[in-house]
């Protein structure tokens, strides 16, 4: 790492440099989309360690974070060094892995990444579809990021695709709710900004559950899952939120939020409160495209086609609200269920995705 100085992140001038970096690397490219600068602010004063690489000259060059959960090293089975918001130029990739390597903690066997801050939140590496945009909660990157992961010694884990659909009118009538042949109930509900914090705890629990199986997930608190959703209520399109009870209990979900991308892509991610007030003066601007951000089913409960069910709602909410396009946050391609009602949707896979990991 000969001429060049890894250093932690201690004032904001230091945090303004972090967050630069991104200002200059994607210049003009409307395919990457940040992280809102005011979630990475509030990481760092949490205390998540944030880095920046520096060249001889002193210009940072790359950045990560370093940072551990104990929960995904008792899920993995192994003490891992997480690094995460990971941007580099060309030339600062070996340099910047190597300073990831020097400075994980002693006890740490192996580096796994980019998260933010965990697999289940953010995070990934674009393998494929690199002339689609990207888009919130997904990743977007250059080709060059694979190549770079994989010739300093990285392998891929937890392979997935995100998946674009198209929105054409409903072709079959929505499954009938009430009273089951089995008699069984199945009544639906949709969201409501005025009970949201009452529904994503629910939303909560029945998503802990179905994803427990998952290799990559650990579960997510309350307060985790009131930072994710900071500011969810003032653009939530109640009718993209849905859950399904039986006989009262909840038992599937579906969560899609409007896609801003367009606009976060233009302030730079930058959600201050006045761009906060200009997003909501023009919100309708951008219900033309939706983002999945996470369905489930608990357990007990696959296999009886509540998904599906959902997912019929869903389309036809998406279609009537003059939605024309669908995208999905990554689906590992060991879960061809959560595929397989994209496909049916006349989807198809728009980024290959994985995580990375590398021994020490």
């Amino acid at each position: 790492m000969s001429g060049h100085r890894f250093e932690r992140v201690t004032d904001r001038r230091g945090l303004r440099e972090f967050l630069a970096l991104t200002d200059r690397l994607y210049a003009g490219e409307r395919r990457y989309v940040p992280t809102p600068r005011q979630q990475i602010r509030r990481w760092w004063r949490d205390g998540v360690p944030l880095f920046v690489l520096r060249d001889a000259a002193g210009a940072v060059v790359g950045r990560t974070t370093l940072h551990t959960d104990a929960d995904l090293d008792a899920k993995l089975g192994r003490r891992c060094q997480l690094f995460g918001l990971t941007e580099f130029t060309a030339p600062a990739a070996g340099p910047l892995f190597d300073a990831i390597d020097a400075h994980a903690a002693a006890d740490r066997d192996l580096l796994f990444g980019p998260v933010a801050l965990l697999p289940n939140q953010a995070g990934g590496v674009i393998t494929s579809g690199f002339d689609d945009r990207g888009f919130v909660d997904s990743a977007w990157n250059p080709p060059r990021y694979p190549a770079a992961y994989e010739a300093h010694g990285f392998t891929r884990r937890f392979v997935s695709d995100t998946w674009i659909c198209p929105v054409p009118a409903p072709d079959e009538p929505a499954p009938a709710l009430g009273a089951q042949p089995d008699g069984t109930r199945l009544e639906l509900h949709r969201g409501n900004v005025r009970r949201l914090d009452e529904q994503l705890d629910l939303l909560r629990g029945m998503l802990n559950d179905s994803f427990a199986q998952l290799g990559y997930y650990t579960p997510i608190s309350a307060a985790q899952l009131r930072r994710q959703t900071d500011g969810l209520a003032y653009l939530l399109d109640e009718s993209l939120l849905l859950y399904l009870t039986r006989d009262g209990r909840p038992v599937a979900f579906v969560l899609c939020v409007p896609d801003l991308s367009d606009f976060l892509v233009r302030v730079r991610g930058d959600l201050s409160p006045v761009n906060q007030l200009r997003l909501l003066a023009t919100r309708r601007r951008y219900r033309r495209e939706a983002v999945l951000i996470v369905k489930g089913v608990v357990p007990e409960c696959q296999g009886r086609g509540y998904q599906r069910l959902l997912s019929t709602h869903l389309h036809r909410n998406l279609h009537d609200g003059g939605y024309t396009t669908l995208r999905s946050t990554y689906v590992e391609r060991d879960n061809p269920a959560s595929a397989a009602q994209y496909r049916r949707l006349g989807g198809r896979p728009l980024h290959g995705y994985t995580f990375y990991a590398r021994e020490r």
